[in-house]
C-alpha cells in the first residue's frame, strides 16, 4: 500500500472530478474560456490527476532577496521590480486548465498573481510590438508568444496555485500562466519579458516546437513548427 499512501498524501493529487466554472467557490475568479468547453480535453491529450514536473535543465537556485522582474524592449517605460514590489501590485485569481505538450492535461486550477494587463498598463507598449519573449531564471531559458495571447484576460504572473505558494519545482516564486496555449509557454521561474516587433523563437521553439502552441488548433494541437502557423 506504500504507493497508494504516497499518492494520496500528494497535496496536488485531484481525487474528485473537475469543477465546472459555475461551481468555482472563488466568486471573483476570472474564468478561462476553455474551461467552459463541453469537452475540456484538447485533441491528443488525456487528464492527469497529479501535477507532473517537467523542465529543460532542472530547478534553478534562486536567491529571493535578489529576485528581480524586468520589462524591456518596445515599451515606453522599462520596469524593474523586486519580489516584494511585485507582490504589492494588484492581483487576480484565474480558474483555468493546464495542457502540457507531452499530452497530459491538469484540469481545475486556481492561480493567483499579477495580470499581464496590469504590467502592460504600467509600461506602455509601443504600437509596433506584436510579440513577447518570456525570460526565465532557468539558465537563460526563453519562450515566445503572440501579444494577443499574453494580453488575454486569463493570463497572469502567478505566485499562488490553489491558494498555496508555487513550489520551486513548478516554477516558483513566480511563473507566467497563459492558459490558452500549451504549458511550455507558461514560463517557469520568470524574470522578465521583452516586447518585440517580430517573432523570436525561444528554447523549445529552436528545437522544433510550434511558434504559437495552441492546443485546440488542428487535429492534434500546435505541437511542432512544421505544422505551420495557419489559423
Amino acid at each position: 500500500m506504500t504507493f497508494l499512501n504516497n499518492l494520496f498524501r500528494d497535496e496536488k493529487y485531484q481525487k474528485d472530478a473537475p469543477r465546472r466554472p459555475e461551481e468555482v467557490a472563488e466568486p471573483d475568479a476570472i474564468i478561462s474560456p476553455d474551461t467552459r468547453r463541453e469537452n475540456r480535453i484538447p485533441p491528443g491529450q488525456s487528464r492527469t490527476r497529479k501535477w507532473p514536473v517537467l523542465d529543460a535543465h532542472g530547478t534553478p537556485d534562486i536567491d529571493l532577496e535578489r529576485w528581480e522582474f524586468a520589462v524591456e524592449g518596445l515599451v515606453e517605460r522599462p520596469l524593474k521590480l523586486s519580489l516584494d514590489e511585485f507582490k504589492q501590485l494588484p492581483s487576480v485569481k484565474v480558474y483555468a486548465d493546464f495542457h502540457c505538450v507531452t499530452r497530459w492535461s491538469r484540469l481545475d486550477n486556481v492561480w493567483t498573481g499579477v495580470p499581464t494587463r496590469e504590467i502592460v498598463e504600467r509600461i506602455g507598449v509601443k504600437p509596433e510590438a506584436k510579440f513577447v519573449l518570456a525570460l526565465a531564471y532557468d539558465y537563460g531559458w526563453t519562450t515566445n508568444l503572440p501579444l494577443e495571447y499574453f494580453l488575454a484576460e486569463d493570463a497572469l504572473f502567478a505566485w499562488l496555485h490553489d491558494g498555496a505558494p508555487i513550489p520551486p519545482a513548478h516554477g516558483g516564486p513566480v511563473r507566467l500562466i497563459v492558459p490558452q496555449l500549451y504549458a511550455w509557454k507558461s514560463a517557469k521561474w520568470i524574470k522578465g519579458v521583452r516586447f518585440l516587433d517580430s517573432d523570436q523563437a525561444g528554447f523549445w521553439e529552436e528545437g522544433g516546437y510550434h511558434m504559437r502552441g495552441n492546443p485546440w488548433q488542428g487535429r492534434d494541437g500546435e505541437r511542432f513548427r512544421w505544422q505551420g502557423n495557419d489559423e
